[in-house]
């Protein structure tokens, strides 16, 4: 019988078939060596750090989910990058709505521009495309006091995006406020046409209804309701003179007192503002044209828009806007208008060249053959006359000219 190998430390061999390849350790103190046989668990200490580093930040992560009371953004948004997840799909917020550029749009409408056509197509686009129409059931206040603007400015800002935002309002300066500046959009007419058709629509409303202008001017006598335009026009009624003439301007110009006043001052913040707050301003008299630049500019709110506007269905809607009862002024009563709404005219030659000119750079050709020859004005005297106005607006128009002179 063969004798069992002592160890020179005393006791049985470790190696008793032999010392391994490499050298049998001399003791069992050498782990170092020991671990070295088994090549799957060798690992330096770099690998040792990046181990517990990686640990670190998992611990981390998992302290931050716990005090936070769910996952963070990061990791939802890397579970929608990767694809659907398991425990995440039922915890979290919903991913955010991707809103369409620009997602804020107002139309502050002029009178009698087509306006109500293009509302009615409005309605039919939210619909379709989705976008929040927001409407206001004030027809009649376009110039606001401070406190009005505020809270104007604050509701339509507030309102579910996206969103158009449709009403008869002057111009609102939304940065003023500390708000976000929408994006701006309108349609204007030959002045003397919109003029005409609002005196006549106030008197005889439209065929929508034969008693629609009785409730919209109940209190208008008689008389007045059948006062012959050349009348009004030569006679200097306040009604077809200044500064009630001096109507589409102050869309554009703002809320500014000065703004109501027929002037250069007026005229240029105008054309000012067009420039660069408004994505387009149309011809009424082009309204195809319009509505195609529109549907290309705003395709999440617009698209199809033309073809919705050529279905007869709706053209027979659209005419029942039209005004009835209107009749053309005479030659001088014509000409004295154009004398008394010369800025008027500047502005809309101006607006007139500049949409002509986006239709040429979109391939669009114009109707018109030839522009129309403009009319020879003077430059007209102040107004004699102002609109009344009490204490609480005097205050908020002293407010507004020290915020313009900032």
């Amino acid at each position: 019988m063969k004798k069992k190998q002592q160890h020179p430390g005393g006791g049985a061999d470790p190696w008793p078939h032999g010392a391994p390849l490499g050298g049998a350790p001399p003791g069992l103190g050498s782990w170092k060596r020991r671990v070295s046989l088994l090549p799957f668990l060798r690992f330096s200490l770099r690998d040792y750090g990046f181990c517990m580093a990686t640990l670190l930040v998992f611990c981390l992560g998992s302290l931050f989910y716990q005090l936070s009371g769910g996952p963070p953004r990061f990791l939802l948004d890397l579970r929608q990058y990767l694809g659907n997840s398991t425990y995440l799909d039922d915890h979290g917020p919903p991913p955010s709505k991707v809103l369409p550029f620009p997602s804020q749009v107002v139309y502050n409408r002029v009178g009698k521009c087509g306006s109500r056509t293009v509302v009615l197509l409005l309605r039919i686009l939210s619909e379709k495309h989705g976008f929040n129409l927001v409407t206001s059931d004030i027809h009649n206040k376009t110039r606001l006091t401070k406190n009005e603007q505020m809270e104007l400015i604050k509701n339509i800002s507030t309102a579910e995006q996206p969103y158009l935002f449709t009403r008869h309002v002057h111009f609102l300066n939304f940065s003023r406020f500390g708000g976000d500046q929408p994006v701006y959009i309108n349609i204007i007419r030959d002045p003397v046409s919109r003029f005409l058709s609002n005196y006549f629509f106030r008197r005889f409303g439209d065929w929508r209804g034969e008693q629609n202008h009785m409730i919209r001017t109940p209190s208008m006598r008689q008389e007045e309701r059948y006062l012959d335009i050349n009348e009004c026009i030569l006679e200097n009624y306040p009604e077809c003179s200044n500064p009630r003439l001096f109507y589409i301007i102050p869309y554009f110009c703002g809320q500014h007192p000065r703004c109501r006043e027929p002037g250069e001052w007026a005229l240029e913040r105008a054309k000012l503002n067009v420039n660069e707050n408004f994505l387009l301003v149309g011809i009424l008299e082009e309204l195809e044209d319009v509505l195609l630049l529109l549907e290309r500019f705003l395709p999440h709110y617009f698209k199809g828009v033309l073809s919705i506007y050529k279905d007869p269905e709706h053209r027979k809607l659209g005419n029942m806007t039209v005004t009835v009862k209107k009749t053309v002024p005479s030659p001088e009563a014509v000409q004295i208008l154009y004398q008394r709404m010369r800025y008027e005219y500047e502005f809309y030659h101006y607006v007139k060249e500049q949409f002509h000119l986006l239709k040429r750079k979109f391939g669009l050709k114009s109707h018109v053959s030839s522009p129309p020859l403009r009319p020879q004005f003077f430059i007209p005297t102040p107004p004699e006359t102002e609109e009344p106005i009490d204490d609480e607006d005097q205050d908020d128009e002293k407010w507004l000219e020290d915020i313009y002179k900032r």
